[in-house]
C-alpha cells in the first residue's frame, strides 16, 4: 500500500464519523507525529463565502504555513450537524478544536463538558465551560466607523443596511452602523431589512440581491450588508446600478473595484490564529476574548481598490473617529446592552 493511501486511512475513519450534512476537507498534505492537530468546524457559509468563514479559514492556514500544523476543516451546511462534528474531532483526541459562529455554542457547551481535557474555543458565543476560549469581537464600533464614511460619502443621505439572519449580533452591527451615520450626518436615514430568520438566510444571495436593487430605488446609495455569502448579491446589486455596496468580516473590496466602498474587517483569522498558537506554546487559556478597535480586532479597509472612492477628508475624519472610540471619547451604543435601535 502506498504511502498516500496510508495518510488517507485515518481521515477517512473521520469523514465516515461524521455527520453527512459536512463537507469534509483535509487542509495537511501528510500527518506527522508530533505536530499540533486542529479541528476546524465552519457553518454553512463555508470557507469561500468571502467573509466570516474565509477569513478564519485564512488564519488556520496561516498556521498551517508558520508552525507546520496538521488542520482538517469541516463545513456544516445542516445545524445538527455540529454536535457530531466537534465530538468527532474530540474522540479523535485533536489538540484545539475551533467553530465559528454564534450557531455553535450550545453543541460547542455539550461537547466541551463531555471532554473536559480537550482545548476548545468559538467565535461570535460566550461558553462559560473551562476549556473553552469564547471569542467575542466590537463588531459595533467597526461598523460605527463604516456607517460614518456611508454617511459622509452619500449624496442622497439615504443609506441602507441588510442583515443575514435577525439575531441580536447583527442587530449589533446595525446599531453601531446607524450610530456612526448618524454621528457625522444627523439627518441621514438608514433603511433595514433582513434576509431571513433561520440559518439559511447567510446562503441566500438573490434575496439580498432583490433587498438591495429595492433599497437603492428607494434613494439609498450606500448599502451595508453582514449577511454572509448572501451578500454576494448585495455587490451585484451595487455594480448593476452603479451605487456603494460595503463590505463584511473580510476584505471585500476587490469583489466589485470601483463598487465597494469600504469593508468593515473582523480579524477572525488573528483570532484562530493566536488561539492555535497559543495551544503550541502551551499558553491556551479559557475564557472570553474581546477584540475591538482597540486590539485591533475590528476596523475598516483601505487599499488599491477603494482608495480613490474616500476622500482624505472622509479618511481623516474616520481616523479621529476611530481614536476617539479606543480612548473611550466616544461611547458606541451596544445592542446586547441597549436591546434597541432608534428609528430612522
Amino acid at each position: 500500500m502506498s504511502r498516500r493511501a496510508l495518510v488517507w486511512i485515518p481521515f477517512l475513519t473521520l469523514v465516515l464519523a461524521l455527520n453527512s450534512s459536512c463537507t469534509k476537507h483535509q487542509d495537511s498534505t501528510s500527518s506527522t507525529s508530533g505536530k499540533i492537530r486542529v479541528g476546524l468546524v465552519l457553518d454553512k457559509g463555508g470557507r469561500d463565502d468571502k467573509s466570516f468563514n474565509s477569513s478564519a479559514y485564512q488564519g488556520a492556514l496561516r498556521a498551517e504555513r508558520e508552525m507546520g500544523i496538521e488542520l482538517k476543516t469541516v463545513e456544516c451546511s445542516d445545524d445538527a450537524a455540529i454536535e457530531p462534528a466537534l465530538r468527532t474531532f474530540a474522540q479523535k483526541k485533536y489538540d484545539v478544536i475551533v467553530a465559528i459562529g454564534f450557531v455553535m455554542g450550545s453543541a460547542m457547551e455539550k461537547v466541551a463538558k463531555q471532554f473536559p481535557e480537550a482545548h476548545f474555543a468559538v467565535v461570535d458565543a460566550k461558553v462559560d465551560v473551562p476549556n473553552v476560549r469564547s471569542i467575542i469581537f466590537k463588531e459595533h464600533e467597526g461598523s460605527f466607523l463604516v456607517g460614518a464614511i456611508g454617511a459622509l460619502t452619500s449624496n442622497t443621505g439615504k443609506l441602507g443596511f441588510i442583515g443575514g439572519m435577525d439575531i441580536p449580533l447583527i442587530r449589533r452591527f446595525e446599531l453601531g452602523y446607524r450610530s456612526g451615520a448618524k454621528h457625522v450626518a444627523p439627518a441621514v436615514t438608514v433603511t433595514t431589512n433582513y434576509v431571513g430568520s433561520t440559518s439559511e438566510a447567510w446562503k441566500n444571495p438573490m434575496k439580498a440581491k432583490e433587498l438591495a436593487l429595492s433599497q437603492y430605488k428607494a434613494g439609498s446609495d450606500v448599502i451595508f450588508a453582514p449577511a454572509g455569502a448572501s451578500a454576494m448579491g448585495l455587490f451585484d446589486a451595487a455594480e448593476e446600478t452603479q451605487k456603494f455596496a460595503i463590505g463584511v468580516d473580510s476584505n471585500q473590496n476587490f469583489v466589485k473595484p470601483g463598487r465597494v466602498l469600504t469593508s468593515m474587517v473582523k480579524h477572525v483569522d488573528n483570532g484562530v490564529y493566536d488561539t492555535i498558537l497559543s495551544v503550541r506554546e502551551k499558553k491556551f487559556t479559557a475564557g472570553e476574548v474581546s477584540m475591538g478597535l482597540k486590539e485591533d480586532g475590528v476596523g475598516y479597509a483601505l487599499d488599491e481598490f477603494n482608495k480613490a472612492l474616500i476622500t482624505p477628508e472622509i479618511l481623516k475624519k474616520a481616523e479621529a473617529l476611530k481614536q476617539d472610540i479606543i480612548t473611550g471619547k466616544i461611547q458606541v451604543p451596544d445592542y446586547y446592552v441597549t436591546k434597541s435601535i432608534p428609528n430612522s
